[in-house]
């Protein structure tokens, strides 16, 4: 075999696998595969709302799931630990409705960047920061900020 094929063999391998990876990270799931204490609370959290869907995904070698919601026209996703417990809550907001420090603190981050959608962070019942997803040419990236516009001691 050519190096070539060599090198595409095994870049096709790496995909695969990556591929594999990224499936087994987050699952999608049937409200009925959901423990009854997640079930409860999803229902809590999505009443008056439409159901998007379900995960499942392992963060720090616990299981963690997530309901995905549209609310008054925007997402809504929110995280649930195995006892039912909601750990974090992501809402889309408009940019343009933000407090002056958290929209500069935001596109200061963003750069030459396009923010596409931002999204509030809330734990324990309160806005904890404010994530942006940003686009630069084709590369995407996502900063944060916190809730009075300036950057995290560390990432929510």
């Amino acid at each position: 075999m050519t190096k070539s094929r060599i090198s595409i063999c095994i870049m096709t391998g790496l995909f695969l696998s990556l591929g594999a990876f990224a499936q087994e990270h987050e699952k999608r799931l049937k409200k009925s595969a959901l423990p009854a204490a997640v079930q409860k609370t999803a229902d809590e959290y999505s009443k008056g709302a439409t159901v998007r869907g379900y995960s499942k995904e392992m963060e720090n070698g616990k299981p963690e799931y997530e309901v995905e919601l549209i609310v008054d026209g925007h997402s809504k996703d929110v995280s649930i630990d195995q006892t039912g417990a909601m750990i974090e809550i992501e809402e889309q907001v408009q940019l343009d409705k933000l407090s002056a420090p958290v929209r500069d603190g935001l596109k200061n981050k963003a750069g030459a960047g396009k923010i596409t959608k931002v999204e509030s962070v809330t734990k324990h019942g309160k806005i904890v920061a404010y994530e942006a997803q940003v686009l630069t040419g084709t590369k995407k990236m996502e900063v944060q900020v916190g809730p009075d516009g300036k950057p995290p001691d560390h990432e929510e």
